[in-house]
């Protein structure tokens, strides 16, 4: 095997391993104080890059701010602007209309057709192409004797900067061991030892031992399963079309969606009595220019459709950007290398072999962390696609034994062999990659946003992870919220009497966008990136 690592890289590598005995039989790297930890951020996380957010000037979060590519989608005008669409025959009547494929949707559609509501699915892509599958780490539930939910949830609001919503948290929390549970007796394959019983181990900001995974596959393994329930229930998921507006009632209540097939463009009526956005996150947004580790779906428009509703938003401007993207090779330049990696022993060092910070800060630090090494001290290892630093993998099996890394990181392992990369033999580059959208939509414990009517589930939710997200907490999020969101909207379901559909509020949100000068060219939800050359244009 030839490695493609140039001769400075290789060079680099002779002093990583000069330090390596050293870090693995020496002392753990030192964890940084509170204030350290505050000033790091301050000066280096992006979320405190001034510059590349703007002022929101209409709707729910006027005044407040959000990433410039946020705030055009929110600002944009509606894809059915001076459209006449006949509200009055709907292509579809359902109970539930549940608006993403990932695991929040597939939880909540799930939990629907368990309470007896006729529920559909419909997705831009297909269900399961979603973040849920990218996820490799694991889930967290504190079901151990030395665990309890009081720690867990200890552990999420410090993650969060205690900005999280505390009665969310505690929901998160609570519930985690059941979520575990009900997943295992769908067929989840979690890791277990000789004895049946769960493998756990640390992640990033834990205090326990609480990470249940199966080996890295876990978002993949979980989303297989959820899938498999929703085809074998029969749910009706209807995929390559995309929600593009909320519909309203007479009465200013949820009442279903406009649809818009993705490769015709045919606009169709979905009415429900309760809707659930579960659409995800905003990655291929690309935030500051960030790569992602996102599906490429993931452009905020659960945001965007519940926004012009008259939903609010909740810490819209604060991202999490992985510190562990792929930095190199090009040909994966973004994907997420799990925080699984460092858990199990490897550590960060610098271009000169030095370790420059623990393995297993919150995510938020280590980012910051990784940015400080590379762009302030001028200690990044150079790439031919862009600067990082080393993640040092050859560490898991001088610390576990041989052959723990191939058995417990299978996936990421073959990611790197494809292009003659074996990170048994050599560390790998890494990177901050845009990764999880804490903000989101504003609900309550019972999932409903600040419309009624309409709930929300996963990655579009604000304020459960606070400012930071720990490991393992999207995967029990999407669980606990997605099947809260099911059972809540079901129970809703009982009391809804559907008054006449309406989408005065889109022409009322046009309304203000004129008054306020912000008459442009643009359209939202954006539904997909565009990586078009400048100048290139679509074939129709």
């Amino acid at each position: 095997m030839s490695l493609p690592y140039t001769q400075e890289m290789l060079d680099s590598i002779k002093k990583v391993e000069a330090t390596r005995a050293e870090r693995v039989n020496g002392p753990e790297p030192r964890r940084m104080t509170m204030d350290e930890k505050d000033a790091l951020l301050e000066k280096f996380h992006p979320d405190y890059n001034i510059s590349s957010f703007e002022e929101i000037k209409v709707g729910p979060n006027k005044g407040q701010k959000a990433p410039k590519e946020l705030v055009a989608m929110l600002q944009a005008n509606s894809r059915i602007k001076d459209m006449d669409i006949n509200l009055n025959d709907p292509d579809y009547d359902v109970d539930v209309l549940v608006i993403g494929g990932g695991g929040a949707g597939a939880s909540a559609a799930i939990e629907a057709d368990n309470a007896g509501e006729k529920v559909m699915i419909v997705t831009k892509l297909r269900i399961g192409d979603a973040n849920t599958m990218m996820a490799e780490g694991g889930i967290q539930a504190a079901d151990k004797e030395n665990d309890s939910p009081a720690q867990h949830y200890l552990d999420v609001m410090g993650g969060g900067h205690f900005a999280n919503v505390p009665e969310l948290v505690r929901k998160l929390v609570c519930d985690g061991p059941s979520a575990v549970n009900w997943l295992d007796h769908l067929g989840v394959l979690f890791d277990k030892d000789e004895n049946g019983n769960m493998i756990t181990t640390h992640g990033g900001g834990t205090s326990r031992k609480r990470m249940h995974a199966a080996a890295d596959y876990s978002g993949a393994e979980i989303m297989r399963v959820l899938r498999d329930e929703v085809i074998n229930r029969g749910i009706p998921v209807v995929d390559f079309t995309a929600a593009i507006e909320i519909i309203k009632d007479t009465e200013g209540k949820a009442a279903g969606a406009v649809l818009m097939n993705m490769e015709t463009k045919e606009l169709l009526v979905a009415r429900a009595k309760t809707v659930i956005i579960a659409t995800g996150g905003a990655g291929r947004m690309h935030y500051q220019g960030f790569p992602t580790s996102n599906h490429y779906g993931a452009t905020a428009d659960g945001l965007v459709m519940a926004y012009r509703a008259g939903a609010e938003l909740l810490y819209q401007d604060t991202l999490q950007y992985h510190p562990t993207g792929v930095a190199f090779p090009a040909q994966i330049y973004g994907a997420l290398v799990t925080e699984k990696v460092r858990s199990m022993g490897a550590m960060f060092v610098n271009r000169e072999g030095e370790v420059f910070m623990h393995p297993l800060e919150t995510r938020d630090v280590a980012a910051s962390g990784i940015i400080r090494e590379t762009k302030d001290r001028g200690l990044g290892v150079h790439t031919p696609v862009a600067d990082g630093v080393w993640l040092d993998t050859p560490m898991i099996d001088m610390i576990h034994g041989k052959g723990t890394l191939e058995k417990r990181l299978p996936g990421m392992l073959r990611m790197y062999l494809r292009y003659d990369i074996d990170m048994r033999e050599v560390p790998i580059v890494v990177y901050p990659t845009l990764h999880y959208q804490n903000g989101g939509i504003k609900i309550g414990v019972d999932g409903m946003s600040g419309v009624e009517n309409l709930y929300v589930a996963g990655e579009a939710v604000g304020g459960i992870h606070g400012r930071n997200r720990l490991m393992g907490n999207s995967l029990l999020d999407i669980i606990v919220f997605g099947r809260n969101a099911g059972q809540q909207a079901s129970k809703k379901c009982k009391e809804v009497e559907l008054k006449e559909l309406t989408l005065s509020h889109v022409d009322a949100f046009e309304k203000m966008l004129d008054e306020a000068g912000l008459a442009n060219d643009l359209v939202s939800p954006k539904l997909l990136p565009d990586y078009r050359p400048e100048g290139v244009t679509r074939l129709n």
